[in-house]
């Protein structure tokens, strides 16, 4: 039996049925950072029913996590009573074991996990984050873009809008451009970012892991006028002791997380002293399941965990987060949520609240919207 939140009976829901499907968005403009460009962002979509309601998830990645999850992820789902989502999420590792679980497979995972928490608060006619256990009001975010690729008219009108307009007091640029051979143009970039913004709001740069170690740091030295907060993948994230020196040298905190897929890499960065924030991504790291044990990995070491990108995705299990730092408000991901789902939230202020009143993650897919930028 499952109870509903104003405490009735009901019969125990099982999983009917899982659907999943591929959205292609272009970018509204050309997009770099430091090591890849990009047109089009992809979006996979599962939606998990059960009887008459269903439960969304999603992560953004190529149209092959669809195939995992038709191929490999469904047959293990169905017949899956709906609260049992950790069982659930134990019992899709252990499909893909000799798949291997990074890449493709991670995401595939995530959008599910996702969808299984929608369902089963849905079910339970409680928002999400209620149901995770919520700790706080809001939850802050920082605003991200800055693409090497943005004219200067271009990234002012963004980082402009952001903190003069939604009163976004933290914003991030991409740096590190061309694998760090355009340090000059860094530099330039981030005073411009700086003027922009003034002395108030908190310039958080990226180099996608396009720096060597002493480079790094000497960009950060050039920079030290500019009161840079957040330092992210100075260098790649592989490069644990390289992390950890640029971090002892550095004013700036050092984040890096993103590509985590499971426990043991986020306990590695951790143990190494790696970062100074962890980063951890629920589209890629196993959902909300895994998010949650990322986040207590990290407070054991007495870090914080800032969410990584798709921050609609996030703000639930945020919200229920101790020792979070803040979001990611991703342009790309912001588009793209904002043009599927009803019921996406206000960053104004610099915070997101979800919604007290409505089930579930709060947001529903506008299938009109979607159908055009259909790809699988």
């Amino acid at each position: 039996m499952a109870l509903t939140a104003s405490g009735t009976a009901t019969s125990a829901a099982t999983v009917d049925d899982v659907a999943v499907s591929a959205y292609t968005v272009p970018t509204d403009a050309p997009e770099a950072d430091g090591t890849c460009a990009w047109d089009s962002t992809t979006m996979v979509l599962v939606e998990i029913r059960s009887g008459s309601t269903t439960g969304t998830g999603w992560t953004y990645g190529p149209q092959a996590v669809a195939t995992v999850v038709r191929d490999q992820l469904s047959a293990v789902l169905c017949g899956r009573e709906v609260v049992d989502v950790g069982g659930a999420f134990h019992a899709m590792v252990r499909a893909v074991r000799n798949a291997g679980r990074v890449g493709a497979v991670g995401y595939a995972i995530s959008a599910v996990d996702v969808a299984l928490w929608d369902l089963k608060a849905r079910l339970l006619e409680v928002p999400l984050h209620r149901l995770l256990g919520a700790v706080h009001d809001g939850v802050p975010v920082y605003g991200s873009g800055g693409f090497t690729t943005y004219s200067p008219d271009r990234l002012a009108d963004q980082l402009g809008g952001w903190v003069h307009g939604q009163r976004i007091p933290r914003v991030k640029i991409k740096i590190g451009q061309s694998w760090g051979a355009e340090a000059d143009r860094d530099l330039d970039r981030m005073r411009q970012a700086r003027a922009v913004i003034g002395t108030d709001a908190e310039l958080f740069v990226d180099a996608n892991g396009g720096y060597t170690r002493k480079q790094a740091i000497r960009v950060m030295q050039q920079a030290e006028d500019l009161d840079v907060r957040w330092f992210e993948e100075p260098v790649s994230s592989d490069d644990l002791t390289g992390l950890r020196e640029v971090r002892d040298a550095v004013r700036a905190d050092v984040a890096a997380g993103e590509y985590g897929y499971d426990l043991y890499y986020f306990r590695r960065m951790c143990e190494a002293a790696a970062v100074d924030c962890l980063q951890v991504d629920a589209s890629r790291c196993g959902g909300l399941t895994e998010w949650l044990r990322a986040a207590a990995v990290a407070a054991s070491y007495g870090l914080e965990v800032s969410g990584h990108c798709a921050p609609h995705l996030h703000a639930h299990v945020a919200a229920a987060t101790p020792n979070l730092r803040h979001l990611e408000w991703f342009h790309d991901h912001v588009r793209i949520e904002n043009l599927f789902f009803d019921g996406t939230l206000d960053p104004a202020g610099g915070v997101l609240r979800p919604a007290a009143d409505a089930p579930g993650h709060g947001l529903t897919l506008r299938r009109g919207d979607a159908e055009p930028f259909r790809v699988a």
